[in-house]
């Protein structure tokens, strides 16, 4: 079994004088997917936040590759690709600016070929130029996964990713997320449908301790 990469222990958070969890303990190796469930208000995506160092916990600590992990701490952040309920999309520019611009964010070097190349994987060539202020809330979501192919980060965070998609695009995520644990990436993905990949899954309405 492979040794631990990110690991959470004895985790809580709070909303304002409220526990919503506490004493949660998660351990993913390269390759673990890990599926977080639960009814609104369960702290989905407050753990998703905490998980990305966003948010400091209220109680208990994270580690990636056996060091703490502080609020915004820049090294583990260089390692993470968060995707929340707003897409973090630039409205006037183009779906293709966009990828330019989130690689450029990445330190990477833009490359024209591989950003249609994850444009055109989500069925989004022949909308590259559009404004991203023209497209439909699914092809917004779309331009965000894209994204994701073009800047491989080795820890997903994910909240509700399948929100706004069809059916064919629903697909090309499994697709996508697939790949991503086949080359040893770790994700921790919100959602209120069970995904078909295999992993863990996180019921905090049950499996996580309350006040």
């Amino acid at each position: 079994m492979a040794d631990a990469v990110l690991e959470a222990r004895e985790l809580g958070v709070r909303r304002g004088h409220c526990a919503i969890f506490r004493g949660l303990g998660i351990s993913l190796a390269p390759g673990d997917l890990l599926q977080v469930m639960g009814p609104n208000g369960a702290g989905k995506t407050s753990l998703l936040r905490v998980l990305s160092s966003l948010m400091p916990p209220a109680e208990g600590d994270l580690y990636w590759r056996g060091r703490p992990v502080r609020a915004g701490d820049p090294d583990y952040l260089a390692q993470v690709a968060y995707l929340g309920h707003v897409n973090g999309i630039y409205p006037d520019l183009s779906a293709f600016e966009n990828l330019q611009f989130a690689a450029r964010m990445a330190a990477q070097q833009p490359d024209a070929e591989a950003m249609h190349h994850a444009l055109a994987r989500f069925g989004l060539d022949r909308v590259a130029d559009a404004p991203a202020r023209t497209l439909s809330q699914g092809q917004r979501r779309r331009v965000a996964l894209a994204r994701l192919a073009l800047t491989p980060r080795a820890l997903w965070l994910l909240d509700e990713p399948l929100t706004s998609l069809d059916d064919a695009s629903t697909e090309r995520f499994h697709t996508l997320l697939a790949e991503h644990l086949q080359r040893g990436g770790i994700a921790v993905v919100a959602t209120h449908q069970r995904l078909p990949a295999e992993g863990a899954v996180l019921d905090l309405a049950t499996d996580a301790g309350s006040p």
